[in-house]
């Protein structure tokens, strides 16, 4: 569901193909494919007829305590498994007034991305009283707008509510306030000017970002991922590429909390829960048995950082089969330095350490090892990459000028149309690749996805 704060990524170009949409097909109910209770891990309580989660409702029927301590009426299929929302003084209670104010009655124009639970739109509002105010004026703010056939729309609200209403960090998006009213859900966050990661990766036409500014993003990306591992225990469960949003200063931050999961407790090594995630990103062992661990989530840092590598996506169905996943695709690239520098995206030139990009592969082939024991730990994996940013490149000189390519970073040396490119960059023709992903749940998973994680068990 990841939420875009930039323009949207374009996927009209000839050569790429639509994503599929990101909504949730209210047809089939999630469930875990493996069909078996876990033996060493948490299981989550289940209704056997209907297949649905069980939690604690409110003592209020068809009622959810808001931050503040005020009753907030949900729609009846939400009340059926709605969790009490812990008081939250610190998030602004926004009315829905203020909102349509504020985006301008939620106009077309103010849109700037989308995904499973909604819309996310551009408002501004005072920056000291979060009222409504003119546009260009005070502080921009973007709304998350769930969509009448959001699945998971009460659910996920609620869990973003509950986790950023008291969890803050510099790598963590800031949850403004929320809103409830009318079966709609809203939330309210600080407004990141440069959009997503994945927009400029992916995005026709963007100029690619060089070598030090994507150490920056991936070591920003991972600071998160440690404090969510280690200061509250939970698994981020939806790292992807769309999920880190940057600031002006290219500072990563990590959105979209609705499928945190509380981590193991008590010894247990994974927790057992139902299958939701985004093609692509998500862990061999989670597809396959439903298993969830901590390092599932190394796994999905480890595609991000061979999408910032390579420039491609994690998934792309213009591809042949065999290559539709990126990691089955560039894998056997990454153990020598001259087959990685045939993967590397061309948009980086010649501009980056031969030397920190192939630790920065080997830490992805780490990243990505089948067995989630075998994977680094998140504080691992940030401790080699602050190694890897203090790799310098030497700076070379041209010779007709004499002027250093380090003076430029976002020069032409930084183009698509390399001679270094591989066939699989010109295979697109030399402009960004796009992304194509789509959330799956439980019996909604691809065939290919699944035949693809079982080899990677078995290895």
């Amino acid at each position: 569901m990841g939420i875009c704060f930039g323009a949207p990524v374009n996927h009209s170009s000839a050569s790429t193909t639509k994503p599929a949409t990101l909504g949730v097909s209210t047809k089939k109910v999630p469930r875990n494919i493996s069909g078996k209770r876990s033996t060493g891990g948490t299981t989550e309580r289940r209704d056997s007829k209907a297949q649905v989660i069980l939690s604690k409702s409110s003592s209020r029927k068809n009622y959810t305590e808001a931050a503040g301590g005020v009753a907030l009426p949900l729609p009846p299929a939400a009340a059926a498994t709605a969790a009490p929302i812990e008081c939250i003084p610190k998030l602004k209670e926004f009315t829905l007034a203020d909102l349509k104010k504020c985006t301008r009655d939620f106009r077309p124009d103010t849109i700037l991305g989308e995904g499973g639970f909604g819309r996310v739109f551009k408002g501004w509002v005072d920056p000291v009283t979060y009222a409504p105010s003119k546009v260009g004026v005070g502080l921009a703010v973007a709304v998350k707008k769930s969509s009448e056939d959001s699945y998971q729309g009460h659910q996920e609200w609620q869990a973003e509510v509950n986790f950023l209403g008291k969890c803050h960090h510099p790598n963590l998006v800031r949850l403004l306030g929320h809103c409830c009213e009318e079966s709609q859900f809203l939330l309210v966050y600080e407004y990141m000017p440069r959009g997503s990661l994945e927009g400029h990766l992916f995005r026709k036409g963007q100029q690619p970002l060089p070598w030090e500014i994507r150490l920056k993003i991936a070591i920003g990306a991972a600071r998160g991922l440690v404090f969510l591992h280690t200061s509250e225990k939970v698994i981020y469960r939806d790292f992807k590429a769309s999920n880190i949003l940057l600031d002006p200063a290219y500072n990563a931050k990590l959105s979209d909390f609705g499928l945190v999961k509380t981590g193991p407790m008590n010894g247990n090594s994974h927790v057992t829960t139902r299958i939701i995630g985004t093609h692509g990103y998500a862990a061999p062992e989670y597809v396959a048995t439903g298993h969830l661990y901590v390092k599932s989530d190394v796994y999905g840092f480890g595609v991000v950082l061979l999408e910032m590598l390579t420039g491609l996506p994690a998934v792309d169905s213009n591809r042949p089969s065999c290559e539709y996943s990126l990691v089955d695709l560039a894998r056997p690239s990454l153990h020598k330095k001259k087959w990685l520098k045939k993967i590397m995206d061309p948009g980086l030139g010649e501009e980056y350490s031969l030397k920190g990009a192939f630790q920065a592969a080997e830490l992805i082939l780490k990243c990505l090892e089948p067995d989630p024991k075998s994977r680094p730990s998140m504080e691992e994996v940030l401790t080699v990459l602050e190694k890897i940013n203090d790799i310098k490149k030497k700076p070379k000189c041209t010779k007709s000028n004499g002027r250093r390519h380090d003076q430029e970073p976002y020069s032409s040396a930084h183009n698509h149309h390399s001679s270094n490119r591989s066939p699989y960059h010109q295979k697109n023709g030399g402009v960004r690749a796009s992304s194509q992903h789509r959330r799956f749940f439980g019996d909604d998973l691809m065939s290919s996805v699944v035949r693809s994680s079982s080899r990677l068990v078995k290895r």
